[in-house]
């Protein structure tokens, strides 16, 4: 039996966390990621500041997948990541004016 597991499938595992803890678990799953290279993270998210720092992204629509890159890449370029990108961050940007 392994110490780790080889695949963590983690669906919207910090939903009901607000921002400081979401982030202090996020920062737990990264060092074990460390201690145990070759580990896989599957990680279900709408949540950006989340999803930036994955070293894949694959973007689902209709349970096809439509678009695949890293944040800046799919940023970058016209698809449905960037849409919703741009409305969190304008989301954000309202709601800092307050």
């Amino acid at each position: 039996m392994r110490e780790a597991p080889l695949l963590l499938v983690l669906d919207e595992p910090t939903a009901s966390l607000d921002a400081p803890a979401e982030s202090a678990v996020f920062a737990r799953y990264a060092e074990a990621a460390r201690r145990h290279p070759g580990t896989v993270t599957l990680l279900v998210t709408h949540r950006f500041p989340t999803v930036r720092t994955a070293d894949l992204i694959v973007v689902l629509d209709g349970g096809r997948v439509v678009q695949r890159g890293t944040h800046d890449d799919l940023v970058a370029r016209p698809g449905p990541y960037a849409e919703l990108h741009a409305i969190q961050r304008d989301a954000f940007t309202a709601a800092d004016g307050l």
